[in-house]
């Protein structure tokens, strides 16, 4: 990884160096999946998720543990490559730090509305988030739904049907409002019928139809993509995850080598290059 030029004085980081170009883009630790004694168990998240979307695609012999990129700990200083001493728990690294990147859009579909970034990136012209959640749940936050340039607001149950055509239709919109230089979206499966927390009914193959949506609009239009998986609080969205997965390989949307070679900004393909683990967390944090 090249090193960062900060305002104040140089940084360089080691963190990840030397990713081989046969991993696939997905970072994973075994640390993400949490144990405390079996209280996890009462919890209605699944603390071991991510563990277990691995092994799904273990079985379907989509990866090996030596093709994924194995998650290290950042220190002070590789934070600072990236983030102020002032505010490390920001994203604007992306325009503070890279060149190249002026404009990035944030794909909220987690069924909660997503106030953190909102409010984070309140002021600032250069983020545009799209936000399709379930209204009437958890944060309710009036004054973040202020940054939001393309609301999308559900009603209790929405399904497969009508939510598919809005997502389809306001992403397509979005990224015709504002070509970005990378897209970071949020692929939250609390959307799930059945989920305590989401409030939505969208099946399992909704979900997998919505990931592909999201994918094949970024590829469309040459745009890097960053993929969190985010909320998601039944014991089954592990498989779903899994078989979003796949079938976005299945449709050559994702593969080992880092889809850059159709990115218009030589600047941006060349940090997507160098930051290959930070910013290809396609599935598992």
């Amino acid at each position: 990884m090249l090193p960062f030029i900060s305002a104040m004085k140089p940084h360089r980081t080691e963190l990840y160096q030397d990713v081989p170009s046969t991993c696939w883009p997905i970072v994973y630790s075994p640390d993400y999946n949490i144990t405390f004694m079996g209280l996890e168990k009462l919890h209605p998240f699944d603390a071991g998720k991510w563990g277990k979307v691995i092994d799904f695609l273990k079985e379907e012999k989509l990866v090996v543990d030596d093709l994924i990129v194995q998650a290290r700990e950042a220190t002070e200083d590789d934070l600072l490559v990236v983030h102020t001493r002032r505010y490390l728990n920001k994203l604007k690294f992306l325009f503070e730090r890279v060149q190249g990147v002026s404009k990035a859009t944030i794909i909220d579909l987690d069924a909660h509305q997503g106030n953190g970034h909102e409010r984070d990136f309140m002021d600032d012209s250069r983020v545009y988030i799209m936000d399709a959640y379930n209204r009437y749940i958890y944060p309710g936050d009036g004054f973040a739904k202020r940054a939001i340039k393309r609301k999308v607001e559900l009603e209790w149950g929405t399904e497969d049907t009508e939510y598919l055509q809005k997502v389809q239709t306001h992403v397509e919109g979005a990224l015709n409002e504002l070509k970005p230089d990378i897209i970071v979206y949020n692929a939250g499966t609390d959307i799930l019928d059945g989920d305590p927390l989401g409030g939505l009914a969208i099946s399992p193959q909704g979900i997998v139809k919505r990931d592909e949506v999201v994918f094949k609009a970024a590829r469309s239009r040459r745009i890097p993509i960053l993929m969190v998986t985010s909320g998601g609080y039944q014991k089954r969205t592990a498989r779903i995850i899994a078989d979003s997965i796949l079938n976005l390989h299945n449709l050559g949307l994702i593969d080992k080598e880092l889809a850059t070679s159709g990115v218009e900004n030589p600047k941006v393909e060349q940090m997507l290059r160098n930051s290959v683990a930070d910013l290809s967390k396609l599935s598992l944090q």
